[in-house]
């Protein structure tokens, strides 16, 4: 697809999409760390008067899992912009036809078409 200005335009978004992502899934990481570290040695898991304990080891594994899944769309990111380096941005991973810009423009990171990632038609 060359360096047209859709590509370039592309590539800034996904590394604005990246930035976001990567400072979203630190602060979720400090977060996480630092309900870890209020918790005194010796508190019960679950404090079973008020709830605390509880509540405070649901909101860091809530942390976590948004941390991780930040981590992931970063991992999908950086895929999509080495597609860009390579010259295989915008066609299917799968079947190997052209993914539509309004797909890609909607989902800059899509790695399939629509058809493909749905599974495709007529298939159970």
């Amino acid at each position: 697809m060359g360096d047209s200005p859709f590509l370039e335009a592309q590539r800034a978004q996904l590394l604005a999409e990246r930035e976001a992502y990567a400072r979203s899934a630190s602060s979720l990481q400090a977060e996480a760390d630092q309900l870890a570290q209020d918790r005194e040695p010796g508190d019960v898991q679950f404090d079973e008067e008020s709830g605390e304990g509880d509540s405070m080891n649901v909101e860091r594994e809530r942390d976590l899992v948004l941390s991780a899944q930040a981590m992931a769309s970063i991992e999908e990111i950086d895929q999509a912009l080495a597609r860009i380096d390579q010259g295989t941005y915008g066609v299917c991973q799968r079947c190997g036809q052209p993914i539509p810009e309004e797909r890609l423009k909607a989902l800059p990171y899509a790695s399939m078409c629509v058809r493909c990632k749905s599974g495709g038609l007529g298939r159970r």
